[in-house]
C-alpha cells in the first residue's frame, strides 16, 4: 500500500507537471479550499493529498511516507493502512479549516505524513520506559520540534494540518494498541472511520 501511494502520488505530479492545464484543473477540483469546503465539498479534505506545489513538497513527502510508513503497514495490515493515510489527512485538513482563513487553499500529503509520525510518537510514548522507547521517542520529538519551527522561516507551509494529521496519527495508533491483537479487520477500521467521519462533521457543521 505505501508503495501504491507513492505511485499514485508521484504519477498525479507528473501528470500536472507535464500537463499544466491539467495540473490547474485538477487544483481547482481537488484541493483544500476553505472557501469550497465551507460551501459543501468535504471531498477536498481527502483528495488535498493527490497534489503538490512543487518538487522538493512532493519529495520530503513521499521520502518520509517511504521512511515511516512500511513499518506500520506491516504490522497494521494495507487496508488499515490506508484508513489511517485517509484520517490523518481528513483530520489534518479539518484543522487547517478550523485554524485557518477562509481563504486559505492547501496541497500536499503532510497531513496524512504527519499521522504516521502520530501512530510512531504513540508507539513511542507506550514503550518509554525501555531504552529504545526513550531513543524513539527522544528523536520524533527532535524531529517535531524542527518542524514545528519551519512553518516560522518558510511560508506556506501549514503547522495546522501537520498538527491536525499528528493528533489523529497518536489517537489512531493509541486506540489500535489498547485493542490488542486478533480483532476482526472491520474494528480495527471503526477507529479511523470514525476520526475521518468527525474531522468532516467538525466542518460541515460550521
Amino acid at each position: 500500500m505505501t508503495t501504491g501511494i507513492v505511485a499514485v502520488t508521484v504519477a498525479v505530479f507528473l501528470l500536472t507537471f507535464a500537463l499544466p492545464g491539467l495540473g490547474h484543473e485538477l487544483g481547482d477540483r481537488l484541493a483544500m479550499s476553505n472557501l469550497d469546503v465551507a460551501a459543501g465539498e468535504w471531498w477536498r479534505m481527502v483528495t488535498v493529498v493527490l497534489l503538490h506545489a512543487n518538487l522538493m513538497h512532493i519529495v520530503f513527502n513521499m521520502w518520509a511516507l517511504w521512511v515511516l510508513g512500511p513499518q506500520i503497514e506491516r504490522e497494521a495490515g494495507g487496508v488499515r493502512f490506508l484508513a489511517l493515510y485517509l484520517a490523518a489527512a481528513t483530520a489534518g485538513s479539518a484543522f487547517a479549516f478550523h485554524l485557518g482563513s477562509l481563504r486559505d487553499v492547501g496541497v500536499g500529503a503532510s497531513g496524512a505524513i504527519f499521522g504516521l509520525f502520530g501512530v510512531w510518537l504513540a508507539g513511542a510514548v507506550r514503550h518509554r520506559r525501555t531504552a529504545y522507547g526513550r531513543y524513539l521517542l527522544s528523536q520524533l520529538l527532535f524531529l517535531l520540534a524542527i518542524n514545528a519551527v519551519l512553518p516560522l522561516v518558510i511560508s506556506g507551509i501549514s503547522w495546522q494540518a501537520h498538527l491536525g494529521g499528528l493528533v489523529a496519527g497518536y489517537v489512531i495508533g493509541d486506540a489500535w494498541a489498547r485493542m490488542g491483537r486478533g480483532r476482526a479487520v472491520a474494528v480495527y477500521l471503526a477507529v479511523p472511520v470514525l476520526v475521518a467521519v468527525v474531522a468532516v462533521a467538525s466542518v460541515m457543521a460550521r
